[in-house]
């Protein structure tokens, strides 16, 4: 007989809504084993995983693989000590109660919270996921640094302690004032400054620079020739930097310090830190603006300005204070000082951000204006406004650390922070997508922050490319390509593949199994325990590669992880010293691969364990030859990093010059730990350090994005599996009915993981087969039944593979399927893929790669010129 539609389980299946009697006076039970409400003095065994990353580490690993977070009994608090312990129980008022007449229709049945109330509404109404999964798609982004080719240098380092460098470019020449002393560098020549001047040299009795900027010209020759350079006593000064001599002076025009210096079509502007502003202008008719001669208009803007700006022909600026509590964020106020006597506009973002860092105007998008933001936000301000107000049309969080520097450049932002990385976004789609992020800045192997990154429209006359420039805390001044033309060249030449490379097909089967620390003896009596193996390894004809990753192979107790954390790893490959439970199920697997496919002759290309993780990679004999570059890893996850409980065992290879990352997972348990299962899997896939990198050109070319190998990313394919431990959101009744009933696929809308593939930044790239068969997640011990503990944990499709590729197209899945060995709370599973692996001629590459070049030669005299008209356009040639 079909179960009802709507079952209601007994109380006692009920645990969570237990309560205690209500009582006409508050008091105090003894307790005892006999009372209903006794608590156990034995403190129940918690999940490794399930510890707040807080505990302290002695109590953060026990036995056994529990959901702590999954509803349990609930019990009065218990009061006293020794003997004398006495269970509290609260006065407590009656439930409301509701008459229903007769023939009114019956409120929803709702869900019993022991049956793992779905949680899926609350997910999508939380803010902070909503945040989560807006922020940029990462997954494709290229880490090769677009160095600039055209300087004989590509940085040049600024001797300073205080990493108060002041810099400004025009094409080849770069100026530094840092402190007493101004330098200027000719990357054409050398790295070293050709002049170093200090006060004396100019004539002066002490300069302490604070700002500096190139000033317009007329005449070709005099662009980019002379630098205007503000001081701290107010004093202004104008360098000849093809001389190295002092050309003009103009003291106290500010009485305060000038803090920064602006380029504005033919003018200049001048801004102190009490809010004065002067303009400049060009005293002589026809001529170009020059210190000596130029004529000064004064106006006024509010002081102790954080951010200053010219962008759209406004100034815009935001105060340095924090911000109003209960305001929406930092006030932006906008000065149309070039036009005497106009109102100030006071605008506000839409949400509540950080101080404003930065600002720019994007080539692509010229009505609209984008501010960089404390907090990782960016605000979008619409200037296409009836009345003259930009609006703010939209806020993005794209980051997790603060927006520390913003330059629109062609079609992309380039965004720089505390981390010492420049990212590049695409802004076209929503979530936006990063394009490339690379390290610009680092000292002694640490990252440091950015202070600044800016175009320089010069570079497009004097030196046919558009330069960008950042400066970091490591006192390095480092040049890039604006265009990002190695990037554009790389997609070219993808698509040019085939035509310089041979393909052929291998076959990987992947073995995934959660043993919940059973013996390798134990897989044996009935057939579907000892076939098992046999079966699995014989699901898909004759594989190339066999990779089997095992979780809880040993119990996840305090014992067992202080013993691995004690423990010196064994060196990597066939011999490594494992424990001896590891050993032994490598043996067996071992066996199995020789017992199953007895015509073929297979390698054990690695073993490789974390705590509870196991992973045997094997390979045919005639298949190792085609084999370089093989490396492994381990990524620790548990109690915030610091334990092996829960990781990744990361194994790559390349096979001919395809190259290919196996990641075998157990991430964090628990129903309600979606967003700790996503940092885990973030953490590792996104791992900096998870294999050596390779350094020459000709190994590079077997991995994708600009990437050396170092990342799993990096790698044209890369598969996840294990247990991944993404649950269903949905009542445990429902879910087993579904499964009774074979109805099962209706769950997949509600399973996590299907759900965080359609919108998490990180596993967005990733895809996975049609699931076709029941969950595998939680079984009674020798039993087909779903977990009938206390707990009733939702049955789930725990145990996953999943794969992302450059090309798609070149990986196929042949099956994906579960098998029934009862030794285990989880069942395992299976999955097969033909994977197209390439051959690279490298001459015909090359010719190929000419071919590509020449056809960016083009391409990018046209974007130059579209740089230079908007530029010209915002006044900066």
């Amino acid at each position: 007989m079909p179960p009802p539609a709507h079952p209601v389980p007994s109380p006692s299946r009920i645990p969570s809504l237990r309560r205690t009697p209500h009582v006409s006076h508050s008091r105090a039970i003894p307790t005892s084993s006999a009372h209903p409400h006794a608590v156990p003095q034995k403190q129940l065994a918690l999940d490794s995983d399930d510890v707040n990353a807080g505990s302290q580490a002695t109590e953060a690993v026990t036995a056994g693989d529990e959901d702590i977070d999954e509803m349990s009994p609930v019990r009065p608090a218990v009061i006293g000590s020794g003997s004398h312990k006495y269970a509290a129980i609260s006065k407590m008022p009656p439930p409301p109660t509701r008459t229903i007449a007769l023939g009114e229709r019956l409120p929803a049945i709702r869900p019993s919270l022991s049956d793992d109330e779905s949680e899926e509404s609350a997910e999508e109404e939380d803010p902070k996921s909503k945040l989560a999964n807006a922020m940029p798609d990462t997954s494709r982004s290229s880490r090769r640094p677009p160095v600039l080719h055209c300087h004989k240098y590509d940085s040049v380092q600024i001797q300073t302690q205080t990493h108060s460098a002041i810099i400004s470019a025009a094409g080849h020449v770069y100026v530094a004032a840092t402190g007493h002393h101004v330098k200027v560098y000719d990357l054409s020549l050398s790295e070293s400054p050709i002049f170093t001047l200090d006060g004396k040299d100019m004539g002066l009795k002490e300069l302490k620079a604070t700002s500096l900027e190139f000033c317009p010209a007329y005449a070709a020759q005099d662009k980019g020739r002379y630098v205007w350079i503000g001081a701290k006593d107010g004093h202004m000064y104008e360098l000849d930097v093809t001389t190295g001599q002092l050309a003009g002076t103009r003291p106290s025009v500010h009485l305060n310090a000038i803090t920064r210096i602006l380029r504005h079509g033919d003018r200049m502007i001048s801004l102190d830190d009490n809010g004065k502003v002067t303009i400049w202008t060009s005293g002589v008719a026809g001529e170009g603006l020059r210190l000596a001669s130029a004529q000064v208009r004064a106006s006024r803007i509010s002081d102790r300005q954080g951010f200053v700006a010219m962008l759209a022909g406004k100034l815009w600026t935001s105060a340095r204070e924090a911000t109003t509590p209960g305001a929406r964020g930092p006030s932006v106020r906008l000065y149309d000082i070039l036009t005497p006597g106009s109102a100030t506009r006071s605008v506000l973002p839409t949400e509540h951000v950080g101080m404003v860092t930065s600002g720019t105007v994007l080539p692509s998008h010229p009505n609209h204006v984008y501010l960089g933001h404390e907090g990782g936000f960016v605000t979008i301000w619409s200037t296409a406004t009836g009345d003259g107000t930009p609006v703010c049309e939209e806020v993005m969080r794209i980051s997790n650390s603060d927006v520390l520097c913003l330059e629109g450049i062609n079609d992309r932002l380039w965004v720089g922070g505390r981390n010492g990385t420049i990212a590049a976004y695409s802004v076209e789609s929503r979530p936006w997508v990063m394009t490339n992020n690379w390290v610009a800045h680092l000292n002694s192997q640490s990252v440091l922050p950015l202070q600044k990154i800016a175009v320089d429209p010069y570079s497009i006359d004097k030196i046919g490319r558009l330069c960008v420039y950042s400066i970091g805390r490591d006192d390095h001044v480092k040049c890039w390509d604006g265009l990002l033309g190695a990037d554009w060249q790389d997609v070219e030449l993808f698509k040019l593949e085939k035509g310089f490379s041979q393909f052929r097909n291998i076959t990987i089967l992947f073995i995934s199994w959660n043993i919940g620390a059973t013996k390798t003896e134990q897989l044996s009596g009935s057939k579907e325990n000892s076939s098992f193996l046999y079966d699995a390894l014989n699901s898909v004809s004759s594989p190339d590669i066999i990779v089997f990753g095992l979780q809880e192979v040993v119990p996840l107790d305090k014992a067992n992880v202080a013993k691995f954390l004690k423990k010196k790893k064994g060196l990597e490959g066939a011999s490594t010293t494992l424990h001896v439970e590891h050993r032994r199920w490598a043996d067996k697997l071992v066996g199995a691969v020789a017992f199953a496919l007895p015509d073929e002759r297979y390698k054990l290309l690695y073993t490789k364990e974390l705590v509870g993780l196991l992973s045997c990679v094997m390979i045919k004999t005639k298949e190792f030859s085609s084999t370089r570059d093989c490396a492994a890893h381990t990524i620790s996850r548990g109690v915030g990093g610091r334990f092996g409980n829960k990781g990744a065992v990361a194994v790559r290879l390349v096979i001919d010059d395809t190259s290919l990352c196996f990641l075998n997972c157990h991430l964090a348990a628990g129903h309600r730990r979606v967003r700790d299962r996503n940092a885990d899997a973030a953490a590792i896939i996104e791992h900096e350090k998870l294999f050596p990198n390779i350094e020459t050109e000709d190994e590079a070319l077997s991995f994708v994005g600009g990437g050396d190998g170092a990342m799993a990313l990096d790698h044209e394919i890369v598969f996840m599996s294990g247990d991944l431990n993404y649950r269903i959101d949905q009542r445990r009744d429902v879910v087993v009915s579904s499964v009774q009933q074979n109805t099962f696929q209706s769950l997949l809308i509600h399973d996590q993981l299907t759900k965080e593939m359609k919108t998490n930044i990180r596993l967005r790239s990733f895809m996975e087969g049609p699931i076709t068969f029941p969950p595998t997640y939680k079984y009674d011990l020798h039993s087909g039944e779903y977990d009938t503990s206390e707990k009733r944990r939702i049955p789930a499709w725990c145990d996953r593979v999943l794969w992302r590729a450059r090309d798609v197209t070149r990986v196929e899945q042949l099956h994906y399927r579960r098998y029934e060995p009862d030794i285990s709370d989880h069942r395992p599973i299976s999955a097969a893929f033909r994977v197209l692996v390439k051959s690279i001629q490298h001459d015909a590459r090359s010719k190929a790669k000419e071919e590509v070049e020449g056809q960016w030669s083009m391409r990018e005299m046209q974007l130059l010129m579209e740089a230079r008209a908007f530029y010209a356009e915002q006044l900066l040639l």
